[in-house]
């Protein structure tokens, strides 16, 4: 069977929230930029509203544990010198700083106290 050289849609997608939008590029450092190196393999995507070739947005990046596709969303994921998912984060709370466990639990009192 011969293979296709058309170039597929490259489009990401956050397992949590379901965020889907076209990428242009998956790495550390985005094309067209200067000096700008990201500290994890990401999504990213030209910037739409902005001209500027060297302007982009990160969309996401895989969880280090599991290694699932998530947004850059604080409800889907946490960066902790690596990306992890929520459920990782979840599942593993007691392994990070005292000072993110923190961070997380006044999150999570402030997105309660907004829905009652």
């Amino acid at each position: 069977m011969e293979q296709t050289s058309e170039p597929r849609q490259k489009s990401f997608t956050c397992h949590l929230c379901g965020l889907s939008s076209p990428f242009t590029y998956y790495g550390q450092k985005p094309p067209n930029t200067r000096a700008i190196v990201l500290l994890e393999e990401c999504f990213v995507t030209r910037d739409p509203f902005n001209p500027d070739q060297e302007k982009f947005l990160v969309l996401g990046s895989s969880c280090s544990l599991c290694s699932m596709r998530v947004c850059v969303g604080s409800e889907c994921s946490l960066f902790y010198t690596k990306r992890f998912c929520m459920q990782c984060v979840n599942k593993h709370l007691d392994q990070f700083p005292h000072q993110i466990q923190a961070e997380l639990a006044k999150k999570k009192q402030s997105s309660k106290a907004a829905v009652s």
